[in-house]
């Protein structure tokens, strides 16, 4: 069963940068890892403290595997809020139909 994990944390905004910024390493190295299907950290177009997070693995045990062997980020922030759940998909298919 594939896993997503996918919300948003609050920054400081001036730091909002800085903490993407920061994730650059963490997101190319994940992309790369087995059972990894995307993995995006990504400033929020229209509010200048969210960071969007979004990672999509083919199962938990990928997931963890990678969390295992995951860098630590090169910035840290003081979270505001933190709304990044994690999703277990038991099925996919268009989103039109």
């Amino acid at each position: 069963m594939s896993v997503i994990v996918a919300g948003a944390v609050h920054v400081a905004p001036e730091e909002r940068d800085r903490v993407v910024e920061g994730h650059q390493e963490i997101v190319a190295r994940a992309r790369e890892h087995p059972g990894c299907l995307d993995v995006s950290i990504s400033a929020d177009p229209l509010d200048p403290g969210r960071v969007n997070i979004y990672e999509y693995w083919d199962s938990a045990e990928t997931l963890e595997a990678w969390r295992a062997v995951a860098p630590v980020p090169t910035v840290r922030a003081e979270l505001t809020g933190n709304e990044v759940l994690k999703h277990e998909v038991a099925r996919t298919g268009p989103p039109f139909d």
